[in-house]
């Protein structure tokens, strides 16, 4: 017996063991992720039973699913209705014959797509698969140059455009017939009334090369045109595989209000949904009002997400609707360490997937977070993961100023130390520096310039994310910023995301956009906070200066008390709206023009016909924020005020 139980004692003792030494050193974790070289090789192993099956489309895993067991499984929800993958299969042969015999689409041929959320976006999509076609997918928000521009890039003769962005469009009709590109605007009579149900030609979706364009998804455009990134065949069946991530299969449900033209609710909802026999719930676009309602009524299982969406719902007033739900997973990119648990807490969200991917970057990271230890992080790493993969994938120090890499005396970059934040970069092969890097449709130059040489060694090639991230001591990778977006302010390095959280766990604030403006006589730049008040915050400037409105005293203490002093918003800018891209991303452009010039920000909101913004500061030694006037202008102008 006392053998029993000495054995038994060591056992448990063994195990206790066991579970330290895993959870020390991730080591379980770092299992799963295996090395880089083994999940290229179960990619490449993947690719090839697709192209020894001839199946290499999207198309082909609707067409796998409609002629399966999941025939009359549901593949859409979309407003109340539902499609299943049968029904959606038999409404693309009629529109694929329209496109082959009226308009004369070739296999290969690029046609751009330009329009919302709805079900006849996707149909056109995946009719354009159909035929073999590729799909320029157009920013639907777009209208004058931005718009030409990208529609003539792709080199289009077929513009399909919605009729809901008629008025976007009709205006430059012209100019693109001129370049020999014809608008058609489509809407749901438009494409029910076509009948022909003769079968597609099967050569159109045989035969395809991996490497073949499948479709071109814009860069967002915030510097300068959007530019088109090609993404393969291979590439979006690769895409197609984040199903594993999440488990994804037949029964579940994920819900997205994200844009069907960016990769964001294409790649991260449709795809993995496609290639489960998931269902697809979607909804024409993001609002408050329409969110919860939609979530459940249509029973979803999964929530796609982007960070921002997530402290708009948090920003709305309690509701029975925030539980009572079917989710119990979110999946998305760019949730802030300030949103993270309230987020959870409040909607009852057991599994939180974060991931970070760019449309034109390199990799996947992503974090499968149900605890304290993972949250706000991108990845979880221990020492096998850092000896399997640690070659390929590098920290190094960045100069805010210029962008460019810090190098020693000998040339050669210096690597970041654990906790120090510093641009991600990926190693590429000298003799194939295109394999795994991002092509941008008509513009090799552009990819190039991500490209940077002698790195570490003489001779070595490293594709720049052009994203600032950061290692702790206990192997968990965080995001720190875009690069672009960090500045420099009394020879520190100031991450404008990072202060932008502070800002915003401020009671009174739903956002904050943080940005670096130039001051006269100061090196360097100072920190700007555009803010966005909470509902019922009086944001006037009698009531302000009264104590009825914003506590612009309180919100000072915070960011002196949570910030260093060098990272403190010297100036706020109170707004009452942000601009975002249509992924919900904060636009800053705008605003790093105008900087403090108040006759700048006064013309701009006039040429709106609105009332300019309030600008504020923090002058030196002061602990509140008071108004910012132009003789504070001219003081700070002519050298009176030093900050």
């Amino acid at each position: 017996m006392d053998l029993a139980l000495a054995g038994a004692a060591a056992g448990s003792a063994a195990l206790a063991v066991t579970y330290y030494l895993d959870a020390r050193f991730h080591i379980s974790n770092d299992m799963k992720s295996l090395s880089n070289k083994a999940r290229a090789t179960r990619y490449a192993n993947l690719l090839a039973e697709h192209v020894k099956a001839d199946k290499m489309l999207v198309y082909h895993a609707l067409e796998q699913h409609a002629n399966s067991s999941l025939a009359n499984a549901p593949f859409l929800v979309f407003e109340g209705r539902e499609w299943t993958y049968k029904e959606f299969l038999d409404a693309i042969d009629p529109i694929g014959n329209w496109l082959i015999k009226e308009l004369g689409i070739k296999k290969g041929e690029m046609v751009a797509l330009d329009g919302g959320n709805s079900p006849e976006f996707l149909l056109l999509w995946l009719s354009l698969e159909a035929v073999g076609a590729c799909v320029a997918f157009i920013n639907c928000n777009l209208t004058a140059e931005p718009l030409v521009h990208c529609v003539k890039l792709c080199g289009t003769r077929y513009l399909l455009a919605d009729s809901d962005v008629r008025q976007l469009v009709s205006p430059v009709e012209e100019e693109l017939t001129s370049s020999n590109v014809k608008t058609l605007y489509y809407d749901p009579q438009f494409l029910a009334a076509f009948t022909d149900k003769a079968p597609l030609p099967l050569e159109r979706r045989s035969g395809i090369n991996p490497a073949d364009s499948s479709c071109l998804i814009y860069t967002s455009g915030t510097t300068g045109l959007p530019k088109g990134t090609i993404a393969s065949r291979a590439k979006m069946l690769m895409m197609r595989e984040t199903k594993n991530i999440l488990g994804l299969g037949p029964g579940d449900r994920m819900y997205t209000c994200l844009p069907l033209y960016h990769a964001s609710a294409l790649a991260v909802c449709c795809l993995p949904c496609l290639s489960s026999g998931a269902t697809v719930v979607l909804s024409r676009k993001f609002s408050h009002k329409t969110f919860w309602p939609e979530v459940h009524a249509s029973k979803a299982t999964i929530i796609q997400y982007v960070g921002e969406l997530c402290r708009y719902l948090l920003s709305a007033p309690p509701s029975p609707l925030d539980r009572g739900h079917c989710v119990k997973r979110v999946w998305g990119n760019g949730m802030r360490p300030d949103v993270w648990e309230p987020f959870r807490q409040r909607f009852g969200i057991e599994s939180i997937y974060e991931f970070y991917a760019a449309t034109d970057g390199m990799g996947l990271l992503y974090c499968h977070n149900r605890g304290d230890f993972s949250r706000g992080v991108l990845s979880v790493r221990g020492p096998i993961w850092h000896w399997l993969n640690g070659r390929d994938e590098a920290r190094v120090r960045i100069d805010p100023d210029t962008g460019a890499i810090l190098r020693r005396s000998n040339g050669l970059a210096i690597r970041c130390k654990t906790g120090e934040s510093g641009e991600m970069i990926h190693r590429l092969d000298p003799s194939n520096p295109a394999m795994g890097t991002p092509v941008y449709w008509g513009n090799v130059q552009a990819a190039e310039k991500r490209q940077v040489r002698d790195v570490f060694q003489k001779g070595d090639l490293w594709f720049r994310s052009g994203d600032s991230m950061r290692l702790d001591a206990e192997g968990r990778l965080h995001f720190v910023d875009r690069l672009g977006d960090t500045f420099r302010w009394h020879s520190e390095n100031v991450s404008t995301t990072e202060v932008g959280d502070v800002v915003g766990m401020f009671p009174q604030i739903i956002e904050a956009n943080v940005y670096g403006v130039a001051v006269p006589h100061t090196d360097g730049r100072a920190g700007c906070a555009a803010i966005l008040a909470a509902e019922g915050v009086s944001i006037k400037p009698e009531d302000i200066e009264q104590g009825l409105g914003l506590d612009l005293k309180g919100l000072a203490e915070h960011c002196i008390a949570k910030l260093p002093r060098y990272a403190v918003p010297i100036f706020l800018r109170i707004v009452t709206q942000l601009e975002h891209t249509a992924t919900m991303k904060l636009q800053k452009g705008n605003l790093k023009a105008q900087g403090i010039d108040l006759e700048a920000i006064e013309k701009a909101a006039k040429d709106k016909g609105e009332e300019p913004d309030q600008m504020y500061w923090l002058p030196p030694g002061a602990k509140a924020y008071v108004p910012f006037r132009g003789k504070d202008l001219r003081e700070l102008e002519g050298g009176k005020v030093r900050l």
